[in-house]
């Protein structure tokens, strides 16, 4: 999330008394142990484990079969983004990953997002904003903040631009694409093109599915890398 309010489209959020199982990943025991704290204070969410590094991230979530896993990118033995890939790449319901990371601007976060990370948040935002995060993700839906993934790319892309030409979108699906870039959700996409919410969703998986992207998030990096919505597109 970014430091204000976040852009619109972040996802519909989970019901609040569904019960989110979670893993913590993170190298610093007291970040670790106050999140696990404070995250399973909050409504809907229950901690089921903990991971010093990203070797212990995979361990315990193939163990413990959470439905996140709350991520941090820079850990000793294995990185987030490698624990990730690891993770997205099991064949038995992986779970859904939310990069949690100190600077919106860290490459390792670009990374993570184009590996098949689901969304991101930062260390400061509220608890509450952190845990509706993880209910949002764990619905299916993505966190989506446009701006941020704006300045993340242009950055640093990273060389994913041939994926778009390959991938034969239809024009309809390069509009839904673009849609998705600028955080709309499927009801608000389905509005600003005065289709159903029905034909949206077929559109937004046929994407998913040509560009060879594990999720939302990573089809909009996609998007950018591609030079299909640059900086400062504005919908």
């Amino acid at each position: 999330m970014i430091d204000s309010a976040p852009d619109s489209g972040a996802g519909a959020a989970a019901p609040a008394d569904a019960s989110v199982t979670l893993l913590i990943a993170d190298d610093d025991a007291v970040t670790r142990s106050g999140l696990r704290v404070l995250l399973a204070a909050q409504p809907g969410i229950a901690v089921v484990g903990e991971a010093a590094d990203g070797v212990e991230a995979v361990e315990q979530a193939r163990r413990l079969r959470p439905d996140v896993v709350l991520m941090d990118v820079r850990m000793p033995r294995r990185n987030g983004i490698e624990a990730t890939r690891l993770l997205l790449a099991d064949a038995a319901e992986p779970p859904k990953v939310v990069v949690i990371t100190t600077f919106e601007n860290d490459d390792y976060v670009t990374a993570a997002l184009s590996a098949g990370a689901s969304g991101f948040v930062l260390k400061r935002r509220p608890v509450p904003q952190i845990a509706e995060a993880v209910r949002v993700v764990a619905a299916g839906e993505a966190i989506l903040f446009p701006s941020a993934l704006r300045r993340m790319v242009a950055a640093r892309p990273l060389g994913s631009a041939d994926a778009l030409p390959n991938a034969a979108l239809t024009g309809r699906e390069e509009e839904v694409l673009r849609r998705m870039a600028t955080g709309l959700s499927n009801p608000e996409i389905a509005e600003s093109l005065t289709v159903s919410l029905e034909t949206v969703k077929t559109h937004v998986g046929n994407v998913l599915t040509k560009l060879g992207a594990q999720n939302r998030t990573h089809a909009v990096v996609i998007a950018y890398e591609s030079g299909l919505v640059v900086p400062g597109f504005p919908g």
